[in-house]
């Protein structure tokens, strides 16, 4: 399967093969200086597949999770590019989850003002949302995504069989922002949970949650307007995630938890949390307000004293709405864990 993300500026592909890890040269082009960035979590079979492809490769391994989205680590990896001699004709390969995937962008955005990077995610959650759209970034401190910009990938080559070898609550994680795409653009998707088993389903699932994303990201590349429903969840979940995410929760779970509070209908919140069942997701976490609202009111997504949230009422029918942030204030206090 393939799309293509076209852009006012820059347009690029998106390949869903089996076993195009193996392939990568079809797509691609290899021969000059490349660095695979990968992480520890990432198996590395999978990084000397893609080496041995590279005849002028070089890879470095980072620290898994969200620790590796860093100025240290940031620092490390343009040293490494300097050290040796990379060019603007030469390209960072990041292999890995969403981590790798805003870190690598990040540093092809910024090292000599922009080089290409290749995205070839292997989780649920980069290959269904997080591989496409342009958005790069690492964290300061505990404040998720506040450094980054908009640097695309120059092609995002997807083996669904880089999934087999994740942990099932991994796997699980990743698919929350497939039901958030179905929540908030196409609720077909919602269907593929609830009919079939998602494991057999995950091509057509990541095929359809692309879809939703390419749209979107087509209409409003730089979330100008209509990109901000892509938000839908992460507000409150990555408040909840920058204080409890790096040793507790995971980002899908994180989402997942803030996608509930949203639904402004009682019938699609029952359907969502079969669905978060079916995927063994917690739907609530006894979270501290106080920790949680200290974190937001850094959130990029604010605007002096009021913040952007994504609200559903209908499945597939997203709309924004500004509130006060001492409204955000008083929404998380009555939040109560279901359990």
């Amino acid at each position: 399967m393939q799309l293509s993300v076209n852009l006012q500026q820059k347009s690029y592909d998106i390949i869903i093969e089996r076993g195009i890890l193996n392939r990568i040269a079809t797509y691609a082009n290899l021969n000059r200086k490349i660095l695979i960035i990968s992480d520890a979590g990432v198996p590395k079979r999978y990084v000397d597949t893609v080496m041995a492809q590279c005849p002028q490769g070089a890879y470095h391994i980072v620290q898994q999770g969200e620790g590796a989205k860093s100025f240290p680590v940031y620092k490390v990896l343009c040293r490494k590019l300097l050290e040796l001699g990379f060019t603007r004709t030469d390209c960072i390969i990041a292999l890995g989850g969403g981590v790798i995937g805003d870190l690598c962008g990040f540093v092809a955005a910024t090292y000599l003002r922009g080089i290409e990077f290749i995205g070839i995610p292997t989780t649920t959650l980069s290959q269904i949302d997080s591989s496409i759209g342009g958005k790069v970034a690492i964290n300061l401190e505990d404040v998720k995504n506040i450094i980054g910009g908009f640097h695309h990938p120059s092609v995002v080559l997807i083996d669904p069989d880089t999934l087999q070898t994740l942990p099932k609550r991994h796997f699980m994680n990743g698919l929350v922002e497939a039901v958030k795409a179905g929540l908030i653009y196409d609720s077909s998707i919602l269907e593929l949970f609830e009919t079939f088993d998602p494991i057999e389903q995950i091509e057509e699932i990541i095929y359809r949650s692309l879809l939703v994303k390419k749209a979107v990201v087509e209409q409003d590349e730089k979330e100008q307007n209509l990109r901000k429903i892509l938000n839908f969840g992460h507000t409150l979940g990555h408040g909840i995630e920058s204080v409890y995410g790096l040793s507790e929760l995971l980002h899908g779970e994180c989402v997942a938890i803030g996608m509930i509070p949203m639904l402004e209908n009682a019938d699609l919140k029952e359907r969502v949390l079969r669905i978060y069942d079916k995927l063994h997701l917690k739907s609530d976490v006894d979270y501290n307000a106080d920790e949680v609202f200290a974190v937001m009111k850094k959130d990029k997504k604010a605007q002096g004293d009021t913040i952007t949230v994504v609200k559903v009422k209908e499945a597939g029918m997203a709309r924004l709405e500004n509130i006060s942030m001492e409204s955000l204030y008083q929404f998380l206090t009555e939040i109560k864990p279901q359990s």
